[in-house]
C-alpha cells in the first residue's frame, strides 16, 4: 500500500469519524470547493447544501455511520473509493431509530501541496426492511 492509498484510507476514516461526532467543522476542510453529493431522489447538492442539511439532521437525530471500504483506487491525481455502509439515525426526541444500508463511491482529488479533498460523493443508502414488515 502506496502512502495516497493510505492518506484516501485515512481520509475516509477521518469522514465517517466526523460524521459521527456531527462534526461539520472536521468535515469542510477535507471537501474540494466545487464538491458535489449525490443522494438518490434529491437534487444534487454542494458544500453550502451539504453543511445546511447536516447541521439539520444532527439537531434532530443521532448518526452513527459504519463503513467498510472494499475498494480504493488511485489514479494519478485521482482516487475513489467504494464502500459499503450501514447507518442507523435515531431521533433525539425519541422513538425507533431508522436504518439505512447501501453503497457509497466518493471521489478524491490531489491537490499541489498533496492533500487528497473530497470532490464527488454519491450513495445508495434507502432504509433497512425490518423483519417482519
Amino acid at each position: 500500500m502506496g502512502p495516497d492509498d493510505r492518506a484516501i484510507r485515512e481520509l475516509h476514516s477521518t469522514w465517517i469519524d466526523a460524521v459521527n461526532a456531527g462534526d461539520l467543522a472536521r468535515l469542510l476542510p477535507v471537501m474540494a470547493d466545487d464538491v458535489v453529493f449525490l443522494s438518490p431522489g434529491q437534487a444534487p447538492v454542494g458544500r453550502d447544501g451539504f453543511s445546511a442539511n447536516f447541521t439539520a439532521a444532527h439537531q434532530r437525530v443521532r448518526v452513527r455511520c459504519h463503513s467498510e471500504l472494499e475498494e480504493v483506487v488511485v489514479a494519478g491525481e485521482v482516487a475513489y473509493t467504494r464502500s459499503r455502509d450501514a447507518v442507523s439515525v435515531t431521533p433525539y426526541a425519541g422513538g425507533e431509530a431508522m436504518q439505512l444500508a447501501g453503497h457509497r463511491m466518493t471521489v478524491y482529488r490531489k491537490q499541489p501541496d498533496g492533500r487528497w479533498l473530497v470532490a464527488r460523493d454519491v450513495h445508495t443508502l434507502s432504509p433497512v426492511a425490518r423483519p417482519g414488515s
